[in-house]
């Protein structure tokens, strides 16, 4: 990294990440609520900035050093939903959390490179999370090319082609 172009991690305002996503989505507070209660975390409530109309210009939570920001969309404005990586505790969990709150299960937790479970989930706004939960010990999968399964990249390959086809928005 050249350390003349990004502000080093120390320098950032209160411990957060150089990257941090910003999505526009339809009922940001809709999609507030799943990610606190799915992942367990507080909606910065001091960064809430709604409109005259109730709409939301700004909301964000901290899931550990990033933060995620949000906003409603706006007349004219497109959707624009993100792909996450969220490292957790155990990802049987939030699956389970995370289809009580509308999301569909895309990958079933299956194991993956580096000792880890991986599983992915879609929310009712279109994100797609992929869920990582270490695995100490576990020995890698053998590759699909391999004679390994396919699992991973067809499911993922299934959702990302059916998000090529427009939805109806939540709520």
């Amino acid at each position: 990294m050249d350390p003349t172009r990004l502000l080093p991690e120390a320098s950032i305002p209160a411990g957060g990440a150089a990257l941090n996503p910003f999505v526009i989505v339809d009922d940001a507070g809709g999609l507030v609520r799943f990610v606190s209660d799915v992942f367990g975390v507080a909606e910065d409530t001091a960064a809430r900035t709604p409109m005259p109309d109730g709409r939301l210009i700004h909301a964000q939570l901290r899931l550990g050093s990033v933060t995620l920001m949000l906003a409603d969309r706006l007349d004219g404005w497109p959707a624009r939903p993100g792909l996450f990586q969220v490292w957790v505790r155990d990802v049987a969990a939030v699956l389970e959390r995370a289809a009580g709150h509308g999301a569909t299960a895309v990958t079933a937790p299956t194991p993956f490179y580096g000792a880890t479970t991986l599983a992915r989930m879609l929310d009712p706004w279109q994100n797609l999370w992929w869920l990582y939960e270490p695995a100490p010990g576990r020995p890698d999968p053998l590759p699909s090319w391999k004679g390994g399964p396919t699992t991973v990249f067809a499911t993922l390959d299934t959702a990302l082609r059916s998000l090529a086809t427009p939805s109806r928005p939540p709520g």
